[in-house]
């Protein structure tokens, strides 16, 4: 697994030694491929991990707003997550989840550094209740911050994620499960232009 994660950096950061990429321009796309990993914090049910890998594609909609170091562009996506493991005390659950809702502000640029916030929120469906005893239909709200680190034909995304699984109600009880995850993605940005 290690070795695993090793040659994903080593592929993905080697370019970035190389010429970079514009990054996002309104009218663009972005797509990408990520995986992620973590644990659950406290506020929620304990003692629980997950493991997720996806897919991305978002539209670049505006061009440069606000002044200064919150100068940057408005990105909306959505993720497709075909592999969705939560290891529990009791089991480990397999599912998968689609997240419509991608609200992603691209800051500008800084050398090839491309920093970013994000939130979202989608669905999860799994073989299993997650947490056990409740549900195997939640809901994932989530924030994150990340940065692109651009390369002459793709990038590498790094970020932290906090993601917070419930089923809204939908059962009682419903404790939630909260967690803290670290995301690696490889992607690029492509079409569009400069913009205003």
């Amino acid at each position: 697994m290690r070795s695993l994660l090793f040659l994903i950096l080593f592929l993905g950061v080697f370019p970035v030694l190389s010429a970079a990429q514009t990054g996002p321009e309104q009218g663009g796309h972005e797509i990408q491929i990520w995986t992620g990993g973590g644990h659950s914090v406290p506020g929620g049910t304990s003692h629980t991990s997950v493991f997720n890998a996806g897919l991305r594609y978002g539209w670049v909609l505006t061009g440069f707003h606000l002044p200064s170091i919150l100068r940057g562009r408005f990105e909306y996506a959505v993720d497709a997550v075909p592999l969705f493991l939560v290891f529990q005390p009791a089991n480990t659950t397999y599912g998968l989840g689609f997240d419509p809702v991608g609200l992603k502000w691209d800051f500008e640029r800084r050398g090839r550094l491309l920093p970013y916030l994000e939130i979202c929120g989608g669905t999860l469906f799994s073989n299993n209740d997650v947490p056990t005893g409740t549900n195997t239909v939640n809901f994932t709200d989530q924030a994150a911050f990340g940065v692109h680190f651009l390369g002459a034909k793709h990038n590498v995304s790094l970020e932290v994620r906090y993601m917070h699984i419930s089923n809204a109600g939908l059962s009682t009880p419903n404790p939630g499960v909260n967690t803290v995850q670290v995301r690696l993605g490889v992607g690029k940005f492509y079409g569009g232009g400069p913009g205003p």
